[in-house]
């Protein structure tokens, strides 16, 4: 992601600040402009420099959202707008579990609008926009799951409980576990549908890639479960998940090229260089000077991001705690990660 200042003091802020430790300012983030505004405190309104007038998303009010919308808008910013379904906020530690995933979800959208894909909200259950469902399995019901189907979205809030979290990836054999990469890859295949599912020629490549998803998925998962992943699955796939069918290939790799993407864009607006001091080891050189959103050829951003997270999981190791980044990239995912990306590019949406 980019990197922010208040607009008022110049202070460097992050996305999800809502006052500046500086000069006290309140601060909101405007989709439009793409960036964060300083506001005068204990306003209801405020006009921003081009004359716009905005106000805050209605989910301000509990402390879970900091994004302006017009003053004609509906009550709720593009990210909160998607929300079919949040917690019982009358539940202890229900809003500080919501503010949780809301921080990953605004990311989310911020990264969808930067890519030009569709971001829109379902109104009735048949169409194909998207909807989130946030909840409580001990309270919705048992039997439900975290997935996606159809654009409807649904986590679970055990997963903004990082003990839990932490419990659930040790279980699995997880390198990784974040509620952002949950949502990375459950918006991945949602965007299996819009991209590939509804185009002959994308489906025909994707199968020569992945896989032919016909293969059946119920039994494909139990195989997973029962069985583990391949052996040497790491010549062929991004995560060992990646392995059981591939509709989870496809959003495995789709949620890794979105890390890849945002790390790689806040990579850039620090001006991050990379030039270890070793021998023979020119490759391992590289400059963080351009725009991710912006790059047409993906070997730019993988021969970036190699060295970057090599220095990023050196750091992490020096600190004594995991890999920031703990996943191989083989030929075979850069295949991958490379059709994603041109599929991406290659197609031009209205919002």
């Amino acid at each position: 992601m980019k990197i922010f200042q208040c607009s008022h003091c110049e202070n460097p802020i992050f996305f999800e600040n809502t006052i500046c430790q500086k000069c006290g300012s309140w601060l909101g983030y405007f989709d439009e402009s793409k960036d964060m505004h300083a506001l005068q405190p204990n306003l209801e309104y405020w006009q921003l420099p081009d004359g716009r007038q905005v106000k805050y998303c209605q989910n301000h009010d509990y402390d879970v959202c900091n994004w302006l919308i017009k003053t004609d808008g509906d009550g709720y910013c593009a990210a909160c707008h998607l929300n079919h379904t949040i917690p019982n906020l009358e539940v202890d530690s229900a809003i500080e579990k919501w503010r949780y995933f809301e921080s990953a979800k605004h990311r989310l959208v911020y990264s969808l609008r930067r890519l030009q894909l569709p971001v829109r909200r379902k109104e009735t259950p048949e169409d194909d926009g998207l909807w989130f469902h946030f909840v409580d399995k001990e309270l919705e019901g048992k039997d439900i799951k975290m997935g996606h189907a159809n654009g409807e979205i649904t986590i679970l809030l055990s997963e903004a409980d990082s003990v839990q979290r932490e419990m659930i990836r040790k279980d699995l054999k997880e390198p990784y576990r974040t509620m952002i990469g949950h949502l990375r890859h459950e918006i991945g295949h949602y965007y299996w549908d819009q991209l590939v599912w509804k185009n002959a020629d994308n489906l025909q490549a994707f199968r020569s890639i992945f896989g032919n998803e016909q293969v059946d998925y119920t039994e494909s998962l139990r195989t997973y479960y029962n069985a583990g992943p391949a052996a040497q699955w790491q010549g062929q796939y991004i995560s060992a998940y990646a392995t059981a069918h591939p509709w989870e290939d496809w959003a495995e790799t789709w949620a890794h090229y979105m890390h890849l993407i945002d790390t790689m864009e806040t990579a850039y607006h620090f001006g991050l260089d990379v030039e270890p001091e070793l021998r023979n080891a020119e490759h391992m050189h590289a400059k963080a000077t351009f725009d991710p959103y912006e790059t047409q050829d993906f070997k730019q951003i993988l021969d970036y991001s190699l060295p970057l997270f090599y220095a990023m999981n050196s750091i992490n190791r020096s600190m004594g705690i995991s890999d920031l980044y703990p996943f191989v990239i083989s030929d075979s995912v850069v295949q991958k990660l490379t059709f994603i990306h041109d599929l991406v590019r290659s197609v031009k949406w209205t919002q």
